[in-house]
């Protein structure tokens, strides 16, 4: 008895943690996904029963959620590849002494701390033709024949919200790397500026090696978050024009709070969940091989 009490003891001191995850996380991602198998519609009083896998067959035909997932690809990583590049050039820069580091650093933060709600309020602003001056600067610069509202325009909607999230989500990779950065030894980069290195070599041969962990944790990360990201395109396009901005996020959103059809918005939801799962155990693995076999 004595030797099974001093077994559970561990699992008695993190017990309400793992309660309270069970509660708030677990319970409701199983009953999220028991809807996806059931019809519930809040205005269809007789609704509830369960239908199978109706809900994923109707999903199949549904142009507008092929749509929407096509959407998804080019917003995440067209998202992404800016964030990372833009951060890691952040970063890079940061990484430098100079007077007053330590504001810059703060600076760069600023926007992670700002609400997404009240950054696409900005944006949606910054690019309306009468009261923002985006429109009127691209117009300057000869990208435009006239300033219009770039949101409004099919063919270029998608980049209002891919601009704000850039914006938005600039800072994650710059602290991130910069972190990363900060622990890097100098001695190193003297040693190798003694052997005659130059910056890019020091870059390729140095920096990048260590960066690479936490490159690919940031990556991955990123890339789930911006997937499931549909707060600026919600606040700055609501899915529109026509659709062209329509994310899977953002569908499910309308699915289940404008349509009220929980079911089909929770069927929805699970393809995007094994889509993400996938697409984590992937990189994963692949992180995996690339390690051993270095």
């Amino acid at each position: 008895m004595e030797r099974f009490v001093h077994r559970a003891e561990p699992w008695l001191y993190s017990a309400p943690a793992l309660i309270l995850i069970v509660a708030v996380m677990l319970a409701p991602l199983l009953l999220g996904l028991t809807y996806a198998f059931r019809d519930v519609r809040l205005l269809n009083p007789f609704s509830g029963g369960f239908v199978g896998f109706e809900q994923f067959e109707k999903l199949a035909k549904d142009a507008n959620f092929w749509r929407a997932l096509k959407n998804t690809v080019f917003w995440t990583f067209a998202s992404l590849i800016l964030q990372f590049v833009f951060g890691l050039i952040l970063a890079l820069l940061l990484d430098r002494p100079f007077r007053g580091r330590a504001i810059a650093q703060a600076l760069v933060f600023l926007p992670w701390a700002v609400p997404s709600f009240l950054a696409g309020l900005d944006f949606a602003w910054l690019f309306n033709p009468v009261v923002g001056p985006f429109p009127h600067w691209l117009a300057a610069l000869g990208l435009m024949d006239q300033p219009f509202n770039i949101l409004g325009d099919p063919n270029l909607a998608i980049w209002g919200p891919i601009v704000a999230n850039v914006w938005w989500g600039v800072p994650f990779f710059a602290i991130t790397l910069l972190a990363a950065l900060q622990s890097i030894p100098r001695d190193i980069y003297e040693a190798a500026a003694i052997d005659g290195a130059g910056a890019f070599e020091r870059f390729r041969a140095i920096t990048l090696p260590f960066l690479a962990p936490t490159i690919a944790i940031t990556l991955l990360l990123r890339t789930v978050w911006i997937a499931n990201f549909a707060d600026l395109i919600v606040v700055m396009t609501n899915g529109g024009p026509a659709d062209r901005t329509q994310i899977v996020a953002s569908y499910i959103f309308t699915t289940a709070f404008r349509r009220l059809d929980f079911g089909y918005a929770s069927a929805i939801a699970m393809v995007l969940l094994v889509l993400l799962m996938a697409y984590s155990l992937t990189i994963v693995v692949l992180r995996q091989t690339v390690l051993q076999r270095a």
